[in-house]
């Protein structure tokens, strides 16, 4: 390419990707003529369509850059126009030759430049290439690189990603110009361990090594005095004290293994570890206390330093922890006798500790020493022993010489009687407010929200406020178009609300998802049926709001009406018999139709009354129209009834002898009886296949859009739900047990999917969801519905050694509910899962052992349990015959 150095010519290059040619181009000219032609190039990328580099086989901007390169006469101006959003991916290719362009015209900005694209790298998720350009600058122009997140995340980033690459990552680290200045933010910037933390290709088997690199590289850069010894380990212990989370501390405690500190230093740092041992996580906790321990080991660490840390790390929820520091107490009983009463009393800190065991342990350590002891100190420790759980008081009055506490039953918290279900707020009375609704609903679709926006766009279009529609609806169109028109990779949700719009806006409706649309529409008019190949509505209870979504924009101006018969009174997606009754009466005296999925969501959202309201009855006999007349009939029929929910088992292949566990328990539905509404047999009908698919769809749901469906029958949505709220537990996904104390807020009977959710959700892999799951059981038990006897049976049938269902999970989420006031219901849960897990023995049991050792003495429980008698007949001094000896005590005694 050769000629006048113009912007046509550039950017007709920069289109057709010769790249060769703008260079030539760029260093044929003269500086004055690159000045020159800086405005003409700034103006035509200021111009160019933002969307230009994604939409185009080749991808302009990289020539643009090189004319911002060459033609630029400061750094601030390049780099404004790199930064701009029309200029994305201009860096996506070597750097030589902008660089060569930049030696070219002897640029004295260059660094400048690379500083300037440095700090505006995002902190997280930082481009390769981003980085590496800017990088190269700075390189070119002997600057100073800025120690910002992104920067040095960045860097970090492309050391660790080339470990297997000659020169080695050692040599690389060492040599790199950036070290220096760069390296401490690796400790300072909260979260940047994670990314120290990767592991590696191991170059002796080929196969991926789970350890970092990192921290090995840093104490040998130390070793041979590349980096400073101390300087390295007071930013490991610092970065350790001020906490992260635990995977970004993972590096700096092998980091801090790796130096192998001396008894010198670690007595240096022993403000660090004692802040360190009761607060930090498991692995630096433990950390902490090797170094402690190490410190009193060569009698330089105080007692009252030991007392005081001890005293808070006996209550840690971690019994190895626990355990050791009390070991590490009673030695130091052992070496100082004369100070035997002060140790001891710190030690009856952990009868506190909320597991039986720890109790005993310590109870033990005093009773071993006792007589070491004044009488003041003895009557102290009888006072800390009160708090004592199980069997443990009277042990504790025959060590310590006391009497034995009588027996007092415990005081049950109780649980707070259910609120009144929230009744929905008031409707959306202004085009303006139903604006910021809509725009809310493109960040976050909840069910409450859709009904609100779905009423007033019906509502207010009837009450004459089109132009308003008009004025603040149709920005949204142009703000939000990814929302509002078709995208294969997106529900249609949106998109139909945009057909919605769009009518009400007066703009013509037509093409291939609005033909779609109406096709699938007729469809669920016709039969009911959503699902399918070719459907865009979802076959679970979501795919009903898509439907009615879909029926709005086609009926709005087809069929107008003045208001939505399906609009919720309540949160949970109740509807008012009688406020349903006025709105059919009001449509009725207006000559109007109701829409048919409109009414049919109605009717599904109706109560079930426990006695018939004869007043209501009377009224709804006076009803002429058909859907009156329909709604008289649901009345008298009592409304939807149950259907019937039946487990079944998923198994991976055939079914055979040896088969030790299906895969996956879920529920089949079949409705309870024929002729009903179209919906209702969709709905009520689900048939999982006997082999199971585990799909992306199949993840956990988590709003309310699935409860609104049927609120008065969650025993049918819990058996939708199900695939997503067992995968929490059985394939470890997070996030959808926020659905279940939605589902316990509904009413209607607890079934065996409603059982099995439960289940499901409290052994999720995440504490969140677990949370979720507690808060759904607490609610449960507050409720009439009986629940806790089919959960423990469940919870006895799923877990189990070689189980998915992990009852280590399932024990803490029981234990906050009992903590919480349910104990009356965790017992019940209890009782009926031990006599199907004590035969298999599943890890975890003697925690679930020890919390019905505490709910039983709570309830003042007494039962035989046959399966428990033999285990604590058993001899031998494991924690499980020891746990099942203490609950066989208190059941008996």
């Amino acid at each position: 390419m050769s000629g006048t150095l113009t912007w046509p010519a550039v950017d007709s290059a920069a289109r057709a990707g010769d790249l060769d040619g703008i260079t030539a181009l760029l260093l044929s000219a003269t500086e004055a003529e690159r000045l020159a032609a800086a405005k003409p190039v700034e103006a035509g990328i200021r111009a160019a369509d933002p969307d230009l580099w994604w939409r185009s086989d080749i991808n302009p901007t990289t020539g643009w850059a090189l004319a911002v390169i060459g033609c630029m006469p400061t750094a601030a101006r390049a780099a404004a126009l790199l930064g701009r959003r029309n200029m994305q991916m201009w860096n996506r290719t070597a750097p030589d030759r902008f660089l060569a362009v930049a030696r070219a015209r002897e640029l004295p900005w260059v660094g400048d430049l690379g500083v300037r694209l440095a700090e505006r790298l995002p902190a997280r998720d930082v481009w390769f290439e981003d980085w590496r350009f800017a990088a190269a600058l700075l390189r070119a122009g002997a600057a100073e690189p800025p120690a910002t997140e992104g920067f040095v995340r960045g860097w970090l980033n492309q050391l660790l990603r080339t470990q297997r690459q000659p020169p080695s990552l050692h040599q690389r680290l060492r040599d790199d110009p950036f070290l220096d200045r760069l390296l401490p933010g690796v400790f300072e910037i909260d979260g940047l361990g994670a990314d120290a933390g990767v592991g590696h290709l191991s170059a002796r088997t080929g196969r991926w090594d789970t350890t970092p690199r990192f921290p090995t590289v840093i104490a040998d850069l130390v070793a041979e005095g590349r980096l400073d010894r101390k300087v390295i380990l007071d930013a490991t212990v610092d970065r350790l004290a001020r906490g992260d989370r635990v995977n970004a501390l993972r590096p700096f405690v092998l980091l801090h293994d790796a130096l192998a500190l001396t008894v010198d230093e670690f007595a240096t740092h022993t403000p660090d570890y004692a802040r360190l041992l009761p607060d930090a996580p498991p692995v630096i906790a433990g950390l902490a206390q090797r170094a402690l321990r190490t410190v009193d080991d060569a009698g330089r660490l105080e007692m009252r330093t030991l007392l005081e840390v001890s005293a808070a790390t006996l209550l840690r929820t971690e019994k190895t922890l626990v355990k050791a520091q009390l070991s590490w107490l009673e030695r130091v009983v052992r070496r100082e006798p004369d100070r035997a009463g002060e140790i001891l009393e710190t030690v009856a800190a952990a009868f506190g500790h909320p597991a039986l065991d720890i109790q005993e342990r310590a109870l033990t350590l005093i009773g071993r020493h006792t007589s070491r002891l004044d009488p003041g100190t003895v009557a102290r420790l009888a006072d800390a022993a009160t708090g004592l759980a199980g069997d443990l008081p009277a042990r504790s009055a025959e060590l310590l010489g006391v009497a034995a506490p009588e027996e007092e039953p415990a005081a049950l918290a109780e649980l707070p009687p259910l609120p009144p279900v929230t009744t929905v707020p008031p409707p959306i009375a202004s085009a303006a407010e139903l604006a910021e609704e809509v725009m809310l609903l493109t960040s976050e679709e909840t069910g409450l929200r859709w009904e609100r926006v779905l009423a007033a766009l019906v509502s207010l279009r009837e009450s004459s406020h089109t132009a308003d529609l008009a004025t603040a609806l149709a920005p949204l169109l142009d703000r939000y178009p990814h929302h509002f028109a078709e995208q294969i990779w997106y529900q249609q949700r949106t998109a139909y609300l945009g057909d919605a719009i769009r009518v009400v806006t007066g703009v013509r409706r037509g093409g291939g998802l609005w033909n779609r649309m109406i096709r699938a529409l007729k469809i669920v008019w016709g039969s009911g049926r959503r699902g399918g190949a070719d459907s865009p509505f979802e076959q679970n209870p979501e795919g009903v709001l898509s439907a009615r979504v879909a029926e709005v924009a086609l009926e709005i101006s087809r069929s107008p009406v003045p208001l939505l018969l399906a609009t919720p009174t309540h949160v949970n997606g109740s509807l008012d018999a009688e406020v349903l009754l006025d709105r059919l009466a009001r449509l009725e005296a207006d000559g109007r139709r109701p829409w048919p999925l409109d009414l049919q969501q109605a009717l599904l959202r109706l109560p079930r009354p426990a006695a018939p309201d004869p007043a209501l009855a009377e009224r709804a006999a006076g009803l002429t129209s058909p859907a009156g007349l329909q709604f008289a009939a649901w009345l008298a029929e009592g409304g939807l009834p149950d259907p019937a929910s039946s487990r079944m088992e998923q198994w991976v292949g055939a079914k055979s002898p040896g088969s030790s566990r299906p895969d996956r328990i879920l529920v089949d539905l079949r409705p309870a009886r024929t002729g009903g509404l179209l919906l209702e047999e969709q709905l009520l009908t689900l048939k999982r296949p006997r082999i199971p698919h585990h799909l992306p769809a199949d993840g956990p749901a988590e709003s309310d859009m699935v409860t609104m469906v049927l609120p008065h029958h969650r025993e049918a949505v819990a058996a939708w739900a199900l695939t997503g709220l067992a995968s929490l537990a059985d394939r470890d996904q997070r996030g959808g047990g926020r659905l279940l104390p939605l589902l316990a807020e509904c009413t209607g009977p607890v079934g065996p999917a409603m059982t099995l959710a439960l289940a499901y959700v409290l052994a999720a892999r995440h504490e969140a969801d677990r949370v979720a799951g507690v808060d759904a059981f607490l609610t449960l038990a507050a409720g009439p519905e009986p629940f806790a006897a089919a959960l423990g049976t469940e919870l006895g049938r799923l877990c189990g050694p070689d189980s998915q269902i992990k009852l280590t999970r399932v024990v803490p989420a029981l234990t906050d509910a009992h903590r919480a006031g349910a104990t009356a219901a965790v017992w019940q849960v209890l009782a009926n899962a031990l006599p199907l897990l004590l035969p298999k023995s599943p890890r975890g049991l003697p925690d679930l052992l020890e919390l019905a050792t505490q709910a039983a003495r709570a309830v003042q429980a007494r039962a035989d349990i046959p399966e428990l008698t033999a285990v604590a007949s058993r001899s031998g001094s494991s924690r499980l015959f020891k746990e099942a000896r203490r609950l066989h005590s208190i059941l008996t005694t």
